[in-house]
């Protein structure tokens, strides 16, 4: 892995005006200076194109058009990854703080790891400093996959080239894309993983 690794950050969007904002300034606001941003929005009819205009200086390709769900807009910012790490963050999550994937880089690029798991917190929908629940991912191992353990994904972070090898989402799953995935990425690989207990 590259000793200054560029992060690329996917986020998928529809109809999203009440809560990307948040997803995007969290990404503006990493004090890690090599993060390339993709969204693909799913051609809105809210404020959300609006919204993006006003980050445009800090994305690094915005999509909008209709597409065939959210596993074919994620493949679509697959389509568009130059970064070393991948990950994904949804536009109803925001990162925990500004050093998140400063923190993540220099943890994967230390240790050469595979992936990187995090842990996810849970908010009150009303009061966003309420937490309801934390999400941990230390709970994973790559057997329990069976019994449909996964780790958080807005907190988990693949070198490219595991990526590069498991290929893009199946869109044919309406909700278990992302596990399926996730499946493919570990089982049967000998992956180079570690958890950062922390909320990311």
């Amino acid at each position: 892995m590259a000793t200054n690794p560029l992060v690329t950050v996917i986020t998928v969007c529809y109809n999203s005006a009440d809560s990307l904002e948040r997803a995007l300034k969290s990404v503006a606001m990493q004090n890690w200076s090599r993060v390339e941003h993709i969204v693909i929005d799913g051609g809105s009819t809210d404020d959300t194109v609006a919204i993006l205009e006003r980050y445009k200086n800090h994305l690094a390709h915005v999509v909008s058009e209709p597409d065939k769900g959210i596993y074919d807009a994620m493949n679509k910012g697959l389509d568009r990854v130059t970064g070393d790490i991948v990950c994904f963050l949804n536009a109803d999550d925001q990162y925990s703080s500004s050093h998140v994937l400063s923190r993540v880089a220099k943890h994967m690029q230390a240790h050469q790891l595979d992936a990187l798991l995090g842990d996810v917190a849970f908010f009150h929908s009303t009061d966003p400093t309420r937490m309801v629940r934390r999400y941990r991912s230390d709970r994973f191992r790559p057997e329990r996959l069976a019994w449909g353990w996964m780790p958080a994904h807005p907190a988990l972070f693949f070198k490219k080239s595991v990526v590069e090898r498991v290929g893009r989402f199946k869109t044919d799953y309406r909700i278990a894309g992302d596990f399926d995935y996730i499946a493919r990425a570990f089982y049967g690989h000998d992956l180079r993983y570690q958890h950062l207990p922390e909320v990311l």
